[in-house]
């Protein structure tokens, strides 16, 4: 009796780990107000960094300087970089601040790095800020930002979005205890199909970014052959014990609300994942949200394609979990929740008052009208006048019209019960185990060690996840 009471605990326990927690703005991530950031390094240093090592992602050492009016920070030793992919030949560029790069251990408040994002291809500046802003009012994981004024030797560079980076730190704030797991950075191409066990398959479009001497892809692996080769109907269950289903199905809810094309669904680009080390389940993090709301190279219109069918291409995890009608139910539930409470009109006053905020930067920001012509006025307009070319929508029309279609192509929610429910009436307290597997799959063949959580296999073909007890 003492190990069916154990199995219980852990199903409490489980059921909330998918909980995230948000850390509060700091001074490091003002809401309030516009700080200034300096950057200072040798002349022949920064034209090494903006010329030959432009695409090399060295480290240039420099002195960075943080003032607001409360607080003010001075580092002598940090390592700045031009960051992004096709940004890097903007004219107005995007950097990262690695503040240990040189001294380990260093830290800017509670952050070992900060992408500084230029915004260089949106009017309004505004666009990856909010789509953060919705994510976080969702409860979903996500990088906190700020805006700054960005100075270099002394040149004012532009208004800029503060984003910080998701490493270590990220997940420490997140995921509170829980944070020691293998967290893997997916780049263009990373569509999360199958291809075999071989880690070299994997390396080139999901970077790992944690415990990077194990090298461990084991778990990234079996959690991709589980959505691959699982039955139709092993699939509901199987799926659910790799991967934290129910918070992906509310993070593409808003992504597809905020026409986010340039993340998985659209692109296979630009998310996290990352495994928690309490249950081995993956959790999706998004990120790089600056081609949004009506920003579209491909002649879509984003704030009018059908919610139930918007991904392009071969998507298997969208395309699997959608042919489960409890999944598909949970995605529509989280769409009416989404339209309900988050992603409503009231998004027009958070824009508009974060436009007087930065008016001032952005108009003495001469840097924004190098690659697209953007002008004072362009930023003005860009919550009510779409600017044409590549930004086809405005805020307002597309926020609108995203809002209208979006509640007509819904399905109304029905409230389907998850067929892997566990219940007492589900535990067999005389089946017979037949097999014992670990976290990641792997088939146990000698006696599971004294306290190891695993997965045990009943004769009656159930499953429970337990603490061995011997």
């Amino acid at each position: 009796m003492k190990h069916i009471l154990i199995v219980l605990v852990l199903f409490i326990v489980n059921f909330g780990s998918g909980q995230i927690v948000h850390p509060p703005t700091n001074e490091g991530f003002l809401q309030d107000e516009v700080a200034s950031i300096y950057i200072n390094l040798p002349s022949a240093q920064l034209d090494l960094l903006l010329g030959d090592s432009l695409y090399s992602d060295h480290e240039f050492l420099a002195q960075f300087t943080y003032q607001s009016t409360n607080f003010n920070l001075s580092l002598n030793q940090v390592g700045f970089r031009v960051r992004g992919n096709t940004s890097r030949n903007a004219g107005k560029k995007s950097f990262n601040i690695d503040f240990n790069e040189f001294v380990p251990g260093q830290k800017f408040i509670d952050v070992d790095n900060m992408n500084l994002i230029g915004n260089h291809n949106d009017p309004s500046q505004q666009r990856a800020w909010l789509s953060g802003e919705i994510l976080k009012d969702a409860e979903l994981p996500v990088s906190r930002s700020s805006f700054i004024k960005l100075f270099i030797n002394n040149e004012y560079k532009g208004l800029y979005l503060n984003n910080e980076a998701i490493d270590d730190e990220f997940l420490q704030s997140r995921f509170i205890n829980d944070d020691s797991g293998n967290l893997y950075k997916c780049i263009w191409g990373a569509d999360l199909s199958y291809q075999g066990t071989n880690t070299l398959a994997y390396s080139s479009v999901y970077e790992l970014k944690t415990n990077k001497t194990l090298n461990d892809y084991s778990g990234l692996i079996h959690f991709l052959e589980v959505l691959y080769s699982s039955s139709i109907s092993e699939f509901p269950c199987a799926i659910q014990e790799v991967f934290d289903v129910d918070l992906y199905l509310k993070t593409l809810v808003y992504e597809i609300l905020i026409g986010h094309w340039d993340g998985y669904a659209a692109n296979k680009n630009n998310y996290y994942l990352y495994q928690r080390p309490s249950d081995g389940k993956f959790v999706f993090i998004e990120y790089d949200m600056d081609n949004t709301f009506g920003i579209d190279w491909f002649s879509i219109d984003w704030s009018t394609r059908n919610i139930n069918n918007w991904q392009i291409g071969n998507r298997p995890l969208i395309q699997r979990l959608f042919s489960v009608p409890y999944f598909e139910d949970r995605f529509n539930f989280h769409m009416q929740e989404a339209l309900n409470s988050v992603f409503t009109g009231n998004l027009i006053q958070e824009l508009e008052s974060k436009q007087l905020l930065i008016q001032q930067a952005a108009f003495d920001d001469v840097y924004k009208e190098l690659d697209y012509g953007f002008t004072d006025q362009d930023f003005l307009n860009a919550i009510y006048s779409t600017f044409g070319n590549h930004v086809t929508n405005n805020f307002s029309d597309y926020i609108s019209t995203r809002i209208q279609t979006a509640t007509i192509q819904l399905t109304t929610y029905q409230g389907i019960e998850n067929p892997c429910s566990l219940s007492i009436n589900e535990i067999v307290e005389n089946a017979e185990v037949v097999e014992r597997i670990d976290l990641l799959g792997r088939k146990i063949h000698e006696k599971p060690m004294s306290n190891q959580l695993i997965i045990e296999i009943l004769s009656d073909g159930k499953t429970r996840k337990t603490v061995f007890v011997d």
